[in-house]
């Protein structure tokens, strides 16, 4: 048996938040206090409290965000929101809202920040001097056509500001509101300027409906796929994360499931459990699927060395050892027997110019 995950703190009976990923709010690793639910020794019936969404505004200075991680195929990317309310319990991204004072737990999926100012603060970094065209990722940290998208555009004025200046993008996104983009991203794509990586994690939708309560269903995604391919954007089917014992004996229904609906590429990553995100999937585990529990953490640290995360760079995605071997086998024969390409057609760095200003004087000669 695996070890016993770090409690966590008593929820609120109270507290109502339906189609949550989870109820539990860890404290934020730099708070100096811990708050939790205490019983007040009284046998009265608690006032129901119903946990809405709050969003909050950020005026970024800069939205780029740089990496240099040798894994990762783009060096920059933007984020239009911080927070989810997709609610995957296992998202890498929770332990991001820490930086905000705020709880990776439920406050990851009901307390968000919207960045509206994120396209003309992006357009001011493409227009400096100094700066050097790469594809730009969209979708790297929370998704960036989450149900507030409907109502912020965000991602859409980036989107908008992209293509008048004509720069590569990489997406990744479950969130069905991407079709409502098309008329940018056929253009985009006519032109090579985009790909697009839609995740889907099982074709189960019972499993999918506890694990990702709020996005879409594994059915609507592939019709997501279907859209998006339909309309000559290229896209790759995003295996991630794979959760051994749980949902790797999908792999192959998966990847044929995808390239029916029209995936050019498929990706995989084993799934990552970095800081506050191991004890609330394994809360979530024990609520949800106890009888998989324990086979799942056993393989997923065999992985690991032994670790519920390996934060390494390259190892973080696949995993070592035996079964991780088997798994990326596994993979490679889908691919060929599916006739999946090893990767898409690289995008276009080329056209990057400043878009045409009004009072711009076209040139005869």
């Amino acid at each position: 048996m695996p070890p016993r995950p770090p409690p966590l703190p008593p929820t609120d009976p109270a507290l109502r938040a339906p189609a949550r990923g989870t109820l539990a709010q860890p404290a934020p690793r730099y708070d100096s206090e811990v708050r939790a639910w205490e019983h007040d020794g009284w046998d009265l019936p608690e006032e129901e409290r119903l946990k809405r969404r709050e969003v909050s505004v950020e005026r970024p200075r800069s939205v780029i965000a740089w990496n240099q991680s040798p894994d990762l195929g783009f060096d920059r990317a933007v984020n239009s929101y911080r927070g989810c309310e997709h609610g995957c319990i296992y998202c890498y991204a929770r332990p991001s809202h820490a930086y905000l004072g705020l709880s990776p737990g439920l406050d990851f999926e009901t307390k968000l920040i919207a960045r509206p100012d994120a396209a003309r603060v992006l357009e001011k970094e493409l227009a400096r001097k100094s700066y050097v065209v790469r594809p730009m990722g969209l979708g790297t940290n929370t998704d960036p056509w989450q149900p507030i998208e409907a109502q912020y555009r965000v991602t859409r004025a980036v989107l908008e500001v992209l293509w008048d200046w004509r720069h590569p993008v990489s997406i990744t996104t479950r969130g069905a509101l991407i079709e409502r983009d098309l008329d940018l991203l056929g253009p985009l794509a006519a032109e090579g300027l985009v790909e697009v990586g839609i995740s889907v994690t099982t074709l189960d939708a019972g499993l999918a409906r506890a694990m990702e309560p709020r996005a879409p269903s594994p059915a609507r995604r592939l019709a997501m796929i279907r859209a998006l391919s339909a309309a000559g954007v290229p896209v790759r089917l995003m295996m991630g994360p794979v959760i051994p014992g749980l949902t790797d004996h999908e792999i192959e229904a998966l990847m044929e499931a995808g390239r029916e609906a029209g995936a050019k590429t498929a990706w995989y990553a084993l799934l990552r459990l970095p800081r506050e995100v191991s004890p609330l999937f394994q809360d979530w585990l024990a609520r949800h699927r106890p009888n998989h529990a324990g086979k799942v953490m056993k393989l997923l640290r065999e992985m690991r060395g032994g670790r519920d995360n390996d934060p390494d760079f390259h190892s973080r995605f696949r995993g070592e050892g035996p079964y991780a071997d088997l798994l990326r086998a596994r993979v490679v024969a889908a691919r060929r027997r599916l006739g999946y390409a090893q990767s898409l057609p690289p995008l276009d760095c080329t056209k990057f110019r400043p878009p045409p200003r009004p009072g711009d004087q076209l040139s005869l000669f």
